[in-house]
C-alpha cells in the first residue's frame, strides 16, 4: 500500500529467503520514501485513487465483520438431551408444580441437559458449572469455611454453617432460590443455623441431600467423562512362596510417610530410594528409620543410568509440590512453570522405572497433589499419567480433613475407605491428658500456621486449665497418624515441625492404599 501511494516499484523477488526479499522495501523506507516522501504515504480524498475504498468504506457495518470462527469440537460427548436455558426460578417451578425430575437440570445455573450428576444433592451440574465445581469445591478461606457456596460453588454472600465440626457455606441466592422466599432470612435469625449437609435427610423446598452423597462425592471427582482411558493391567497374585522384598523409588519422599506405612504393614523392604531436598525432612527420615532410606537429593538430577543402577524397583510413588497447582494460590504459575512442572520429572522418571516390554513382574505406582487445582491441570495430568485420579478424604479415618487426588494402579484404590481399629477419629483421641477437644475434627492442616485455628470465630480448638490453646506437636501427629514425637529431631520449632506435617501425606490413607500389595511382596 505504501508504495502504491508514493508511486514506488519494486523488481521481482529474486531470492527465496523473506529477509533479502523485505531488505529493499526497509532501504527504501530508511532513506525516507522516496519520491514523495512521507506526505506521499497519506491517503488521497479520490476514492479511485484508494484500491481499499471499494472494500471497506462502502460496507455496511455487520458485513465487514468477519465472519465467526468454526465451532471448536468439544471433548465431551454430545448430550441427548438438547440444553434449554431456564433460570433457577423456573427450574423450581417445574421441579415443584410440573413434577420434573431435579436430575434433569443443573443445580448451579438451571440448564437443562445436565452433563452430571451434582455429588451432594439431587440434581445435575451442566459442562461449565462442572469445571467451577471441580476447582472450587475444596478451596478454603483463613477461617477454614469453605470460600464458596456448597451448592453452586459461586454466591457474593454466604452464610456459614454454625455445626462447629462443619465447614460449608451457602449462598443467599441458593437459599431463597432452592429452598424458598426468605430462607436466608429466616437462616440469619438463627444462632447457630446449621446448613442442609448437618439437618436432617429431607427436601427443603426444591433442595434435598443425597442419602449416598460421601459415595457419589468421590465418584464425582473420579470420572471425568472428557477422559476415558484403558484400565490399569490387572497382576495376579504371587504365591506366598515366591514373593520377595519390596523396592521402592519415592519422589517428593517428605518424611518418609511411605517407608513408615510400608513398615507398619510388615512389608521386607529390599530398597527404598528417596528424592527430597528439605533438609528437615531428611532428618526426620535418616533418625526414624535408621538409616536405612537411601536419600538422592533432587529429583531433577536423577537419570535413566541411575534408575537402571537402583532398580528394577517395585514401586514408585510421589507428589510434587503443589504451590503453583493449588487454586488457593493467587500466584500460582500453574502446571507448566514454577513449581508445577516438577510433575514431569515424576512422570520422566516413572518412564524410566516402568518394566520394559518382556518383564513380565508387577509393577505399582501413586501420584499424588491437591483436590483444589485447575481443571485443566488436572486433565493434563491425568492424559500423561493415562488414569483419571481417585479422591480421598482423610476425614473418614482420622481426625482432620485432607482431601487429596491420587492416581495409579494399586489394586482396589477405589474401594469404599474404612476406619481400623488403630485409627484416631475424634479429636479427642489425639490429644495429652489433661485437655479438651472442643470440636470433634478438625479442618485441613496447612503449613501455615492459622490453620489450626477453627470454626468463623477463629478458636483454637483445645480448652486447657478452662483456657484456649493450640495443638501441640504431638497432637499434630497423631491426627495426621504419625508416632508420638516422630518429627521430633534436630531441635526443630513447633513452627517448623508443623510445616513438615502440613506437607506431608495422612498415614492412615496411604496404609489404606498400600495394603493390598500384601498379595505380592513378602511381610514378616
Amino acid at each position: 500500500m505504501a508504495s502504491i501511494r508514493a508511486e514506488k516499484t519494486f523488481l521481482p523477488h529474486e531470492y527465496d529467503n523473506p529477509e533479502d526479499q523485505v531488505k529493499p522495501m526497509l532501504d527504501w523506507a530508511n532513506g525516507g520514501f522516496l519520491p514523495k516522501g512521507e506526505e506521499g504515504l497519506k491517503p488521497t480524498h479520490s476514492a479511485e485513487s484508494n484500491p481499499l475504498d471499494h472494500q471497506v468504506l462502502e460496507v455496511s457495518l455487520p458485513e465487514y465483520f468477519p465472519n465467526a470462527k468454526r465451532t471448536r469440537i468439544s471433548l465431551y460427548k454430545s448430550k441427548a438431551v438438547p440444553e434449554e436455558s431456564y433460570s433457577r426460578e423456573q427450574m423450581v417451578n417445574e421441579v415443584l408444580k410440573n413434577k420434573r425430575s431435579m436430575e434433569e437440570f443443573c443445580l448451579s445455573c438451571g440448564k437443562t441437559g445436565a452433563a452430571t450428576f451434582h455429588p451432594l444433592f439431587e440434581g445435575g451440574l451442566c459442562q461449565t458449572c462442572k469445571d467451577v465445581y471441580l476447582e472450587m469445591s475444596y478451596m478454603y478461606d483463613d477461617d477454614g469455611y469453605q470460600s464458596y457456596c456448597t451448592v453452586c460453588c459461586g454466591g457474593r454472600e454466604v452464610l456459614l454453617c454454625g455445626n462447629a465440626n462443619c465447614c460449608r457455606c451457602f449462598c443467599v441466592d441458593c437459599l431463597d432460590i432452592l429452598v424458598g422466599p426468605g430462607a436466608s432470612n429466616s437462616a440469619r435469625h438463627l444462632d447457630p443455623w446449621c446448613c442442609y449437609m448437618c439437618q436432617p435427610l429431607l427436601p427443603y423446598g426444591a433442595l434435598k441431600r443425597r442419602h449416598d452423597w460421601s459415595l457419589k462425592l468421590q465418584e464425582f471427582f473420579a470420572n471425568d467423562k472428557g477422559q476415558e482411558f484403558e484400565k490399569p493391567k490387572i497382576y495376579p497374585a504371587v504365591p506366598a512362596e515366591q514373593r520377595r522384598p519390596i523396592r521402592v523409588l519415592s519422589l517428593f519422599d517428605g518424611i518418609a510417610t511411605g517407608y513408615l506405612v510400608l513398615r507398619d504393614l510388615g512389608f521386607k523392604v529390599d530398597q527404598y530410594v528417596a528424592s527430597e531436598v528439605c533438609e528437615d525432612s531428611i532428618s526426620v527420615g535418616v533418625v526414624r528409620h535408621e538409616g536405612k532410606i537411601q536419600y538422592v537429593h533432587d529429583v531433577r538430577n536423577i537419570t535413566k543410568k541411575h534408575i537402571q543402577e537402583w532398580g528394577p524397583f517395585d514401586l514408585v510413588i510421589g507428589g510434587s509440590p503443589c504451590n503453583d497447582l493449588s487454586i488457593v494460590n493467587p500466584a500460582r504459575k500453574g502446571l507448566y512453570e514454577g513449581t508445577g512442572r516438577l510433575f514431569f520429572e515424576f512422570y520422566r522418571l516413572l518412564s524410566e522405572a516402568k518394566p520394559k516390554e518382556g518383564e513380565n513382574r508387577p509393577f505399582f505406582w501413586m501420584f499424588e497433589n491437591v483436590v483444589a487445582m485447575g481443571v485443566n491441570d488436572k486433565r493434563d495430568i491425568s492424559r500423561f499419567l493415562e488414569c483419571n485420579p481417585v479422591m480421598i478424604d482423610a476425614i473418614e479415618v482420622s481426625a482432620a480433613h485432607r482431601a487429596r487426588y491420587f492416581w495409579g494402579n494399586l489394586p482396589g484404590m477405589n474401594r469404599p475407605l474404612c476406619a481400623s481399629g488403630m485409627d484416631k477419629l475424634e479429636l479427642q483421641d489425639c490429644l495429652e491428658h489433661g485437655r479438651v477437644a472442643k470440636f470433634g475434627k478438625v479442618r485441613t492442616i496447612t503449613t501455615r500456621s492459622n490453620s489450626i485455628k477453627q470454626g468463623k470465630d477463629q478458636h483454637f480448638p483445645v480448652l486447657m486449665n478452662g483456657k484456649e490453646d493450640i495443638l501441640w506437636c504431638t497432637e499434630l501427629e497423631r491426627i495426621f497418624g504419625f508416632p508420638v514425637h516422630y518429627t521430633d529431631v534436630s531441635n526443630m520449632g513447633r513452627g517448623a515441625r508443623q510445616k513438615l506435617l502440613g506437607r506431608s501425606w495422612s498415614v492412615p490413607v496411604i496404609r489404606h492404599l498400600f495394603a493390598p500389595l500384601k498379595d505380592y511382596y513378602a511381610c514378616e
